[in-house]
């Protein structure tokens, strides 16, 4: 007699570990990254625009989730460090004369640095005090970004040229669509498997319980500076990408402000998820663009209230934020659990 077989069965250890566990999966990935690389073929300008701020976004935000959402290492100078990179590529491209390809793992390594150094007083400090280190981090960095003009050009700005290989360049939206979305996907891929190995088991160790994690042998020193380093290294790349996607870079672009969106994308999308990271970006992202098209839309219809709602409009933003903190406080990814936990066990979903 033979019995039919329900349920998701793992014969090693191998299989139970893999990160797309069945074909479903599979099937569902690469279905979407299909649509993905067809996108831009049907797109407009000013949506592959949102698209790719979105992909340089993210891959900054992975670095600030990585040390904050797996470290639990609060950093309030991501933006700082995002703008390290800017400066670092555009100063290797114009004034050294790299190629692009060489001067953007150039400028990360540099920001990976940098992000050490600054992350040497987490040997000592943690929570709040940690963060207010970070955030002089920030304060420090900008002003070193406005006043050595030699290498940053000052409040001016730098210019620089759009990336190129051979005879192409990227010098579309569509074009560096492209470019941006393969390197989040490489460095999505980079992190998942990170998080998956020893050193991503010693981040969440620290992070949840410290004093346990040495008591068994993670070297906290270390792996708190790995973390730094790791964040700032996505920076460095999202920064360099965003230096040679709008071509003109100056101190405004890399603020305390920009700091606090990375900080509110990974934790309205969910600290310590990957998935999360994905969700939140692209809700900070958008939401300013939608509020934009509001404020628009009633420009035309009414053009006194167009100034009140230009004012106002940071604290809608604010507001729906902290309302999406209060109803959701574990994140997007968390509501997205739940939303696959029903349709899996659907229509016996109790």
């Amino acid at each position: 007699m033979s019995y039919g077989v329900c349920g998701d069965f793992k014969e090693s250890y191998e299989k139970d570990y893999e990160i797309y566990q069945t074909v479903f999966h599979k099937s569902c990935l690469f279905a979407f990254l299909i649509l993905l690389y067809i996108f831009p073929m049907f797109a407009n300008k000013y949506i592959l625009y949102v698209a790719n701020v979105v992909s340089i976004y993210l891959i900054g935000a992975i670095g600030l989730n990585i040390l904050t959402g797996f470290a639990g290492q609060i950093s309030l100078g991501h933006g700082a460090f995002v703008g390290i990179g800017a400066y670092a590529c555009a100063y290797f491209t114009n004034d050294l004369h790299l190629s692009f390809w060489v001067a953007m793992p150039l400028a990360a390594l540099v920001t990976s640095v940098i992000g050490m150094i600054f992350g040497l007083p987490s040997l000592r400090l943690k929570g709040l005090y940690l963060a207010i280190a970070t955030l002089a981090a920030q304060f420090i960095i900008e002003y070193v970004i406005i006043h050595w003009s030699a290498v940053t050009n000052g409040v001016l700005g730098k210019m620089v040229t759009s990336p190129s290989i051979g005879g192409f360049a990227f010098d579309t939206d569509q074009k560096y669509f492209y470019l941006v979305v393969t390197m989040a996907i490489i460095l999505m891929i980079f992190a998942k498997n990170i998080i998956r190995t020893k050193t991503g088991r010693a981040f969440v160790a620290v992070r949840d319980n410290y004093i346990a994690a040495e008591i068994i042998g993670v070297d906290i020193f270390k792996y708190k500076l790995l973390a730094f380093a790791m964040s700032s290294f996505y920076a460095g790349i999202a920064g360099s990408l965003w230096a040679h996607y709008i071509l003109i870079i100056s101190p405004e672009h890399f603020t305390i402000g920009v700091s606090i969106e990375y900080l509110t994308m990974i934790i309205i999308g969910g600290l310590g998820s990957l998935i999360g990271t994905i969700f939140g970006t692209v809700f900070m992202v958008i939401l300013p663009e939608f509020l934009r098209y509001i404020s628009s839309i009633l420009g035309e219809n009414y053009p006194a209230v167009v100034n009140s709602f230009a004012a106002i409009r940071e604290g809608i933003f604010g507001l729906i934020i902290i309302l999406f903190l209060v109803y959701e406080p574990k994140g997007m990814a968390h509501r997205w659990n739940l939303i696959k936990a029903y349709w899996k066990l659907w229509p016996f979903s109790y």
